[in-house]
């Protein structure tokens, strides 16, 4: 049950209550003073709803990318552990820990990386970087303990595909969608309810006493609504919402036995 209401907050907040107040607000005036008018909703789907639904999209699709290529940089530093455990004869268990603990310093990285604000990407990108130089030392040493050239070049591919991997997180976690369209939006859904208070004072006139209220209520909240969604999904990795990508370094590293 407090899941449930939890994932209501975030989508119901002060902005909502603040938005449906200005349009009861507006509302009462017109009704008070006899202000009138029967307005297009169509205006609405095309100011406010379908630049919205186009930004949700956009935001799902970016979160759906990040979530291929993190599952990627854990696949391939789970075959570079296979390439430990299992192309070298007796590998000492020294050299398993050693590299689970520099798997588990690159997630780590990523995850500080992904999580503070982008102003210090400049700062964590090097701690990632640091790891995965780390990683392709841990690589050249592993020709010491008998892996073949062939395979110590496939060692790299993995590595390689990883610092692709991250680099598209990076750039989904760098740029998020239209700034300019998010502003079109958050200006939109302050005014229209305000303006759209003669249409709703218009159409109260058919309903019972109290009632004339709900369709601004539920106009605001659902306009709102639907841009806090956007908001939730604009960055995966804050871990505000109930949609973000959660890097679990522990975890991998407990199952990569």
């Amino acid at each position: 049950m407090w899941k449930l209401f939890k994932r209501v907050f975030l989508i119901i907040n002060l902005k909502t209550l603040l938005i449906t107040a200005l349009a009861i607000i507006s509302t009462m005036v017109c009704l008070k003073y006899h202000i009138k008018a029967d307005f297009p909703l169509t205006l609405i789907s095309t100011a406010i709803v379908f630049p919205i639904v186009f930004s949700i999209g956009g935001a799902y699709k970016r979160r759906e990318v990040a979530l291929d290529e993190y599952g990627s940089i854990k696949a391939h530093g789970r075959a570079l552990y296979f390439a430990v455990s299992d192309w070298l004869e007796n590998p000492p268990q020294e050299l398993k820990d050693d590299l689970k603990i520099k798997l588990g310093n690159l997630l780590t990285s990523c995850k500080e990386a992904f999580s503070r604000p982008v102003e210090e990407l400049e700062q964590t990108e090097k701690e990632v970087y640091q790891s995965f130089k780390q990683l392709s030392l841990f690589i050249k040493d592993m020709r010491a303990h008998g892996l073949p050239s062939g395979e110590a070049s496939r060692s790299n591919q993995f590595l390689s595909k990883m610092m692709i991997s991250f680099e598209r997180v990076k750039h989904i976690y760098q740029y998020r969608t239209p700034r300019t369209l998010r502003t079109y939006s958050d200006i939109f859904i302050v005014i229209l309810p305000i303006v759209y208070g003669p249409h709703f004072a218009e159409n109260a006139t058919s309903f019972n006493f109290g009632l004339q209220f709900a369709v601004p209520i539920l106009f605001s909240v659902i306009l709102v609504a639907l841009d806090n969604i956007q908001a939730h999904l604009e960055n995966p990795f804050d871990q505000q919402g109930e949609d973000d990508i959660y890097i679990n370094s522990d975890k991998f590293i407990r199952n990569l036995e």
